[in-house]
């Protein structure tokens, strides 16, 4: 069985990426397609997908910020816009489906949440997990997920184990975990550690005090956020969380098989996404984001989700709603995934479409965290400053260059400020950025962001504003070369073939003084 799984999900994932969308499209639709030749989402399956849902929300927590949960657009927009969807989508129940009251406020509870898994994945896949709208986005997430820890609870007659408030202190263990961290070494061990966290405090254990697993995934990873190795841990589970969410997704695609009616009644709550996008937006708008921001951080929220599909089962379960419904909404669910998908993979192409109209809706007063910063007297800009950007930084500082860097994750940003470094916080793939940032003085901007969509938007924006100074951008294939320039790079640079030509320079350099004997061989082979 495992095998055939394995073959469909890799078919359908690849004829997906072949189309240009995103492979879980693919493996939603592997799950159809098992579901529709009778095979059925067995224990291990279910288990495979629970696991890997576990380490993606871990992988969350690894990248949050836990303060940042604590603002009025995560906390009042989050709370606001579940009143609201719910109020609407009860309306339409009751009176559009002839439902009764009950079954209608129940439904639309179920269809107010939004995915976790799918906004953190989407997010995770462009890097933008830590950027001003991807933080806005997990934080209403995992605001949700608090009110569907106290719904299920409900529903289900069960509350939370009295335990549960020993939660509190596990700040008070940050210590001891930063040890057996760091003591977990480079290697296989350092991933155990993280399955420990992930899978066993964090799944098992909040489980048995009667709590979300993946909350206490998401938590676990959240507290080990600021240890050095963090970083290296993310990077460690991704391949293992990647193949395990395979069969999340193929799970959530053998959901069941509907009928004619079951699929008409779903693509006509699918109608309502745009509605639930639109409330995010208005919301997010009232707190004074940027029309970018809010509209990035509402299109990652577009979906319904998979807590929805608990909530509706212990529903069936407890006798409120017929089951017929629950086949609906899982398939609501998954033509909801497969619309976000592609749509959030084109979101920035999208926002540029729709600029001017969206921006119309912009507060005068900006968010604090979403405002662009004045360059002072530098004359080189570093966009993107992980490992590629902050070693260009370091050169052109080392030449006597007035160097300035700007990256979208805070977190990063405030590490390098520690080292002395000059780096602001900015979205080098916001169009309104690029127009007001004072950019006079700047001789030369280098982009060494990892999405290549950033750097070649980034391109084609300071072109359009007529910057007339040096663009470069860093590739890391042949045919991103080509695409850059063509945007208007003065040059792309591709880091990963030059890469052995430098390693080799390096090793020349430290070589003995004397090198007359290799011109000599040199010769001999022109």
């Amino acid at each position: 069985m495992e095998a055939i799984w394995i073959g469909i999900a890799f078919v359908c994932g690849l004829a997906a990426r072949q189309m240009g969308l995103p492979t879980l499209v693919g493996y939603l639709l592997a799950g159809v397609a098992l579901s529709l030749y009778g095979i059925e989402s067995g224990d291990v399956l279910k288990e495979i997908a629970h696991i890997g849902v576990l380490l993606l929300l871990f992988s969350v927590g690894l990248k949050l910020k836990v303060k940042s949960l604590f603002r009025p657009e995560v906390i009042a927009g989050s709370l606001l816009h579940m009143l609201i969807s719910t109020a609407l989508i009860g309306a339409v129940m009751i009176w559009v489906f002839q439902l009764g009251q009950g079954m209608g406020a129940l439904i639309a509870v179920s269809l107010a949440f939004s995915s976790t898994v799918v906004a953190a994945k989407v997010l995770e896949s462009k890097r933008e997990l830590r950027a001003f709208h991807g933080r806005v986005a997990i934080g209403i997430l995992v605001v949700q997920d608090l009110v569907a820890v106290a719904l299920l609870s409900t529903l289900g007659g069960e509350a939370p184990s009295v335990w549960a408030f020993g939660l509190f202190a596990l700040p008070l263990l940050r210590p001891l975990v930063f040890k057996l961290q760091d003591y977990s070494g480079h290697g296989e061990l350092l991933v155990l550690f993280g399955m420990l966290l992930a899978v066993v405090l964090g799944g098992a254990g909040f489980e048995a005090l009667g709590l979300s697993g993946e909350l206490g995934a998401l938590l676990m990873g959240a507290m080990i956020a600021e240890h050095p190795k963090s970083s290296e841990l993310s990077v460690s589970l991704w391949s293992l969380k990647e193949m395990l969410l395979v069969g999340f997704f193929l799970q959530i695609g053998m959901a069941g098989i509907p009928n004619l009616e079951q699929i008409m009644l779903a693509l006509m709550l699918v109608l309502l996404l745009p509605l639930k996008a639109a409330l995010f937006f208005f919301l997010l708008m009232l707190f004074k984001l940027r029309s970018r921001s809010a509209f990035l951080a509402s299109l990652s929220l577009a979906t319904y989700s998979e807590f929805g599909l608990i909530v509706a089962n212990m529903a069936v379960d407890g006798g409120m709603m017929s089951n017929d419904w629950l086949i609906v909404i899982a398939v609501a669910v998954i033509f909801s995934f497969i619309i976000s998908a592609p749509l959030n993979h084109f979101a920035h192409g999208l926002y540029e479409r729709w600029e001017k109209r969206l921006k119309y809706f912009e507060h005068d007063e900006v968010h604090p965290d979403d405002e662009p910063i004045s360059l002072g007297n530098s004359r080189v800009l570093v966009m993107g400053m992980g490992r590629v950007g902050t070693g260009a930084y370091d050169y052109f500082a080392k030449k006597g260059a007035r160097v300035i860097g700007m990256d979208s994750d805070m977190m990063r940003v405030e590490k390098l400020r520690e080292s002395k470094r000059r780096v602001l916080y900015a979205d080098a793939e916001d169009p309104q950025l690029w127009a007001n940032l004072h950019l006079e003085g700047i001789e030369a901007v280098v982009l060494c962001m990892p999405d290549p969509e950033a750097n070649h938007i980034a391109v084609r924006q300071l072109r359009k504003i007529n910057y007339p100074g040096m663009v470069t951008a860093a590739a890391t294939y042949p045919e991103q070369v080509a695409m850059f320039e063509g945007a208007g790079a003065s040059l792309a640079y591709d880091y990963y073939s030059r890469a052995g030509h430098g390693y080799a320079e390096c090793v020349w350099k430290k070589m003995p003084a004397d090198k007359s004997r290799y011109d000599e061989i040199e010769d001999r082979y022109r």
